[in-house]
């Protein structure tokens, strides 16, 4: 239960014990509280948790551990892409910019959220550094969700404009879309710099502005708008995914009975040779030819949808409770402080930096390249691994 009013009347006179609160154990101050599970943070009304030892170290060890996966998956694609050539493609720079932000996330946010959460929410770095926290906080995040965004976009144009499209071919294009990704990040992270609205940052707490016009700007920017053009393209690609299924199995029929109507005739001018069978052949390979051409953006439409479909899923799952939650919170606890508890809010918060931790392994597990790539630097196996990923390629090429 949070208490809402001043921070004096919140907090003045109030001691936590297992039974509630009692105003008697001012004048006993040898009384002690039995079994405390939480404090009050005295200029906020926030109440923080108060970990045992066990609890802390089991609590520091997981998230630590989330952390190094995240720097390591990260580190692995950054690694991959600009060791392997056949990686080092225009439209493989998105991941680049992807991993960056994930690792800059798992590096210089992390760190502190978890010495944070392991003091049950107090800040401890100061006034000076939350402001420079939050910023950093903001814009990694940000960038991270926008490249996703940008990658959505890249993938429907990819797939259904692949002459038209020169964004993938065009290494320049695509460095300025990234530059562009940045740069709307710091469009959200700079306002609190300037004056438009502030952080709050008194003892003990670190918030990023709850100013109404701020949330709203910053919340729709950073997660709801780019939500929404992932769910679009999406739809986009699904639609053209079905679209091109139905006209492959239709192709595929006429390709059956062209065979079987090119064989017969074949069978009965056996020995004949005449004229046409010569021309019948050259159709049937002119049909095959175009037919493998059909499957195959068939296939590349299909793997599209379902990684798109399974990035868009997993990136709903992990950040979308938490802006519900920072959408929501100056609405109801006001533009001063957080009532909402800290064990909620430091979740989902922790639900959406897993985000990072998942993106690599997401790519890695619907691209083979990156697989093997992953395998090799793993295994330190560095010596020939482009001439192994292209041997590789041909294996599948020829068995295809």
């Amino acid at each position: 239960v949070f208490l809402r009013g001043s921070p004096v009347a919140r907090c003045t006179n109030m001691h936590i014990t297992n039974k509630g609160f009692s105003r008697s154990n001012l004048s006993q101050p040898t009384a002690k509280p039995l079994l405390p599970t939480a404090m009050w943070n005295e200029s906020c009304g926030e109440q923080l948790q108060d970990f045992t030892r066990p609890e802390k170290i089991v609590i520091g060890v997981m998230l630590a551990i989330i952390t190094a996966v995240t720097v390591m998956g990260n580190t692995l694609v950054v690694i991959a892409v600009c060791v392997v050539k056949k990686l080092r493609q225009p439209s493989n720079y998105l991941l680049v910019s992807l991993a960056v932000a994930d690792l800059s996330v798992a590096i210089v946010v992390m760190p502190f959220v978890i010495v944070t959460d392991l003091t049950g929410g107090k800040w401890l770095f100061g006034e000076v550094f939350c402001n420079i926290f939050i910023g950093m906080d903001v814009m990694c995040c940000t960038a991270s969700i926008m490249t996703l965004c940008v990658i959505s976009v890249d993938r429907y144009l990819g797939i259904t404009r692949p002459l038209t499209y020169p964004a993938r071919q065009n290494g320049q294009l695509m460095a300025k879309m990234i530059l562009g990704v940045w740069l709307v990040s710091a469009s959200i992270t700079l306002p609190p710099f300037c004056g438009w609205a502030k952080n709050v940052h008194t003892a003990g707490v670190c918030l990023i502005s709850q100013d109404f016009g701020y949330t709203i700007y910053s919340t729709a920017v950073a997660f709801y708008i780019p939500m929404l053009v992932m769910l679009v393209m999406y739809y986009k690609i699904f639609r053209a995914a079905r679209k091109s299924g139905a006209k492959h199995r239709f192709t595929d029929l006429s390709r059956r009975e062209r065979l079987e109507t090119v064989a017969n005739e074949a069978l009965r001018m056996q020995g004949l040779k005449p004229p046409g069978v010569a021309e019948e052949c050259a159709a049937l390979s002119r049909l095959l030819t175009r037919e493998r051409r059909n499957i195959s953006i068939f296939k590349r439409e299909q793997k599209a949808a379902t990684t798109l479909g399974v990035i868009v899923g997993v990136f709903a799952v992990c950040w979308l409770p938490f802006f519900i939650l920072s959408t929501a919170r100056p609405f109801i606890c006001g533009v001063e402080c957080s009532c909402v508890p800290i064990w909620l809010e430091r979740t989902l918060l922790w639900l959406g930096y897993a985000n990072s931790l998942m993106n690599p392994f997401i790519y890695a597990f619907f691209n083979r390249d990156l697989r093997s790539t992953y395998r090799d630097l793993l295994r330190c196996r560095y010596r020939n691994i482009n001439r192994r990923l292209s041997a590789v390629g041909v294996h599948e090429a020829l068995k295809v």
